[in-house]
């Protein structure tokens, strides 16, 4: 991963100026208390405002900015690998201790180099000693900050989760459409009922299949539930209904043949992701050249990640006709919902293969 590519992934310009604004009000509290006690408690105090400030708060101030900005990238990684929170708990426990030694080691190194103090005088017990006595502050800040750190994550990840839920909303509501259009165009609603037409006189049991497999088809497209994924079982089945459909259009001039691995059926896809898949391989796997198409159907596991292959004996595809489907909108609506759900662990292939073109999808298990 480039150097860019980190930055834009774990360096939230926000969350820093977050934190700087936290600690930089936390100064202007202590000095607040500070000005008081000068003024009413410890009148003896000598030491200059511009020491205070400059050589002590400022110095501090930009430890601290700059070591919780890098905790707060540390975390984000934590929160990435999902590291257990025990772990991140006892992690952020010595970080918080940590912080006091460096605060120190900052401090003295700095007076030696004003010459403030010299290595002879330079004592690592009293040095220890004056990171000991406010051990319990730099706790507290610490822990202060990284509850900022944890609750700006959250809102954050909220907020990304609400916006990819309106997107998948549109993402699904465009595949329904685009399904809808597509099975509601009069050539395949005047194919199909003249097909029943035909079937009432020779095979009327056939034709009522047909009409409720239409039905159902319709059925499932306009009322089913919003559900992003659903299992493979139902996925399957809403699939059958279009697949008997186009069986009896096509007759024998299409073979669909499935081998799917059954211990996979309650594994979850997302909705309505095979049937723009299968309708694609029947619109450019026929041709003149090829009026008999075959289609196969493999789902099967691989380490982790299910996979839906969809092959058939067409002409292979040429580079025009590849650049044209990935710009389909079923095509294109697939893959957006597989990116949105997945990111990147999710694959979307469509390639020639011997024999024909293979349509080859891989998603994460996720089971109900």
């Amino acid at each position: 991963m480039s150097l860019s590519a980190l930055k834009n992934k774990y360096i939230d310009v926000k969350l820093i100026l977050l934190l700087a604004a936290f600690y930089t009000l936390f100064n202007l509290v202590y000095l607040g208390k500070l000005a008081y006690m000068r003024a009413f408690v410890y009148r003896e105090i000598v030491e200059s405002w511009h020491d205070i400030i400059i050589h002590n708060m400022l110095i501090d101030w930009i430890i601290v900015v700059v070591y919780m900005s890098l905790i707060a990238i540390s975390t984000k990684r934590l929160l990435d690998e999902n590291y257990s929170w025990i772990r991140i708990f006892l992690l952020h426990t010595l970080f918080s201790i940590l912080i006091g030694f460096v605060i120190r080691f900052v401090f003295d190194l700095h007076g030696i180099l004003l010459g403030r103090m010299t290595f002879a005088d330079y004592s690592i017990k009293a040095s220890i000693d004056r990171m000991i006595f406010v051990i319990d502050l730099n706790f507290l800040i610490y822990f202060a900050m990284i509850f900022i750190i944890y609750t700006y994550y959250y809102l954050k990840q909220v907020k990304e989760t609400e916006k990819q839920k309106t997107l998948l909303e549109s993402q699904l509501t465009n595949t329904r459409m685009k399904m809808l259009s597509s099975q509601l165009q009069p050539h395949f609603l005047f194919n199909t009922l003249n097909s029943i037409s035909v079937l009432v006189e020779m095979d009327a049991k056939k034709a009522q299949d047909t009409i409720a497999d239409l039905s159902d088809l319709l059925r499932e497209i306009l009322y089913s539930s919003e559900n992003y994924k659903v299992s493979l079982r139902k996925e399957l089945r809403m699939l059958d209904y279009y697949l008997n459909i186009l069986t009896l259009r096509f007759s024998d001039h299409l073979i669909i043949e499935k081998n799917i691995d059954e211990s996979l059926l309650d594994q979850l896809v997302p909705s309505l992701l095979l049937q723009p898949v299968i309708e694609n391989s029947v619109k450019h796997g026929y041709s003149y050249h090829n009026i008999h198409l075959k289609i196969v159907i493999n789902i099967s596991k691989s380490r982790g990640y299910l996979v839906l292959s969809v092959h058939n004996n067409g002409k292979p595809l040429t580079e025009k006709q590849e650049a044209l489907l990935e710009k389909g909108v079923g095509i294109s609506n697939t893959r957006d919902r597989l990116l949105t759900l997945y990111g990147k662990k999710a694959s979307f292939k469509i390639r020639n293969k011997e024999g024909g073109v293979e349509t080859l999808i891989k998603i994460p298990f996720s089971k109900t």
